[in-house]
């Protein structure tokens, strides 16, 4: 089975096309834009990965690998609008480079462009890619208005945030791993372990973007560093401290959700560091982590087949961006 570098050295090859129309170009070419500026394409490689542990690589994978990745950079578009992000992968956002309405219609043609693509997988595999497909998108919707809703809701509980970023980001980075299992004609427990593989693997990697949000280096971040704090985005570390800091620390941390002042980041995080949260975050990390390679160790592959993936997970969970 060939790593990650090599399938997404092949993915990246079938990727750097134009997918869209030339005209209008104030449509497509900010869809072009946003593809154009990077991304480690991790979800439609995990397809490819997904699809190799179990047969050979064909068409059939690179289609569905290029429906989830425009699916993401979809859903990328509008959650940047809805959380007034001003940088994604260190570059302007789409709302912010074209305007907000253009960014909304190119959020929707690379929806229904993804469409397209799932839509060429061969009949033998359609029905049970298109119900996953569909169950998924769904599901990424309901974390973002999930999302949302906690930005008015006091009392969100640490076990509803993971609920939250399981359906957000971690199911389709499952889903990723099950499209290429069933592609790769995979039985059903292998595809269900391959889901929850990615799944797990999903909220670890989603516990350590918190943690980077807060305390990675914003020259390998490419995001802004400190953006979940000084837009009260609850994370797992602000419901950590929420729940656990000392009394005499409570007015402060009361004080600092109620501020904009320029040394909230920095205030927030010495906060943070004093109940422990960022320790929290890092052990919560592994705990998911390691459920990951769990579920992985029992899909029934010959373990030396795994490798490549066991190395994506490693690598996944020790990045700094």
């Amino acid at each position: 089975m060939r790593t990650f570098a090599e399938l997404s050295e092949l993915f990246e090859e079938k990727f750097n096309c134009r997918h869209f129309p030339n005209e209008p170009a104030t449509l497509y070419n900010p869809a072009q834009y946003i593809l154009s500026i990077g991304g480690k394409r991790i979800r439609p490689v995990c397809v490819l990965m997904g699809n190799e542990l179990f047969g050979e690589l064909g068409p059939n994978a690179f289609n569905a690998g290029l429906a989830v990745e425009l699916f993401h950079n979809f859903t990328l578009i509008h959650d940047d609008i809805m959380d007034n992000a001003p940088l994604r992968r260190g570059k302007p956002t789409v709302h912010v480079q074209y305007g907000t309405p253009t960014a909304i219609l190119t959020g929707d043609v690379m929806f229904a462009q993804s469409y397209d693509y799932i839509s060429r997988v061969s009949n033998e595999f359609i029905h049970p890619v298109l119900s996953l497909f569909n169950k998924t998108t769904k599901e990424v919707c309901e974390g973002q208005q999930l999302d949302m809703d906690f930005e008015q809701k006091q009392n969100v509980s640490i076990e509803e945030y993971l609920q939250m970023i399981a359906l957000k980001t971690s199911v389709l980075l499952g889903a990723s791993m099950q499209l290429g299992a069933i592609l790769g004609g995979a039985g059903k427990r292998n595809q269900q372990l391959m889901y929850e593989f990615g799944k797990n693997l999903g909220i670890a990697f989603q516990v350590q973007d918190d943690y980077l949000d807060a305390f990675g280096n914003p020259d390998k971040f490419g995001k802004q560093v400190g953006g979940d704090i000084l837009f009260n985005k609850k994370t797992i570390l602000l419901l950590f401290t929420r729940d656990n800091i000392g009394p005499q620390q409570k007015n402060e941390f009361n004080a600092l959700l109620q501020s904009s002042n320029k040394e909230k980041v920095g205030k927030m995080l010495l906060l943070y560091k004093s109940c422990g949260a960022d320790i929290y975050a890092r052990q919560l990390k592994e705990k998911y982590y390691k459920q990951a390679l769990q579920n992985l160790e029992e899909v029934a592959v010959i373990s030396s087949r795994k490798k490549a993936l066991q190395n994506l997970a490693e690598f996944l969970l020790n990045r700094e961006k």
